[in-house]
């Protein structure tokens, strides 16, 4: 797919950690556009846990994964999912979710709480013995978490120029552009009086940010 045009931007949506082998990264490296960034649902970080759901990795196995990443497309974004309180989550599985955020250094997380799906393979064969409070602090515990990787993410952006895809006016005024990283990061940027449209691509420095969104100047 991307040798059908080097104008075209391909990404992964998502996709189970066993998917993302040594060749589709070395193949994502090998071409500029496909996205440098990586959907890597984790759910928990301890191994107790992920093989109640099911996950068929251990937290080791994933933090490999992680590593490799890293070593062979060293500017790639991660993102996640998390499950906080699943069926007989302790404080110390919890933790171990805590720690393999630290590890991973996401850019962005999916975080919910856990509660019961009809038919799924959990709701049939363990209890939802979490109390709500419970899974509500773990769940914050984790978001505060993910917040803080982001900021320092995101932060680290500041001072570097980025090819953006240009998606359309932002949201808050039609002065400004919004478009994506190959990180899959959200640039705010005000236009210039050179006319570009959506689908372009444009050299964007990036000047500030917040913990989810970019904001720079188009660069020539």
């Amino acid at each position: 797919m991307a040798q059908i045009s080097p104008l075209l931007r391909v990404r992964f949506s998502t996709s189970h950690p066993k998917d993302i082998t040594s060749d589709v990264l070395h193949t994502m490296m090998a071409y500029e556009n496909i996205c440098k960034c990586i959907h890597l649902p984790v759910q928990s970080g301890s191994t107790r846990v992920l093989q109640l759901m099911n996950r068929t990795y251990t937290r080791e196995w994933y933090m490999h994964k992680v590593d490799e990443i890293r070593k062979i497309i060293p500017d790639c974004s991660i993102t996640t999912d998390i499950i906080a309180g699943f069926c007989t989550e302790t404080e110390e599985d919890h933790q171990e979710t805590i720690s393999i955020m630290d590890h991973s250094q996401y850019d962005f997380g999916y975080m919910f709480f856990y509660s019961e799906r009809p038919g799924t393979l959990a709701q049939r064969r363990y209890k939802d013995d979490i109390p709500l409070d419970v899974k509500k602090r773990r769940l914050q515990e984790v978001i505060e978490k993910q917040n803080e990787l982001s900021l320092n993410n995101y932060t680290k952006d500041i001072g570097k120029t980025f090819k953006v895809l240009i998606d359309g006016d932002s949201k808050r005024s039609n002065d400004d552009w919004v478009g994506r990283t190959s990180q899959n990061k959200v640039v705010i940027f005000p236009k210039n009086e050179i006319l570009y449209k959506k689908g372009d691509y444009v050299n964007v420095e990036i000047k500030k940010c917040t913990q989810a969104t970019l904001f720079g100047e188009i660069v020539n």
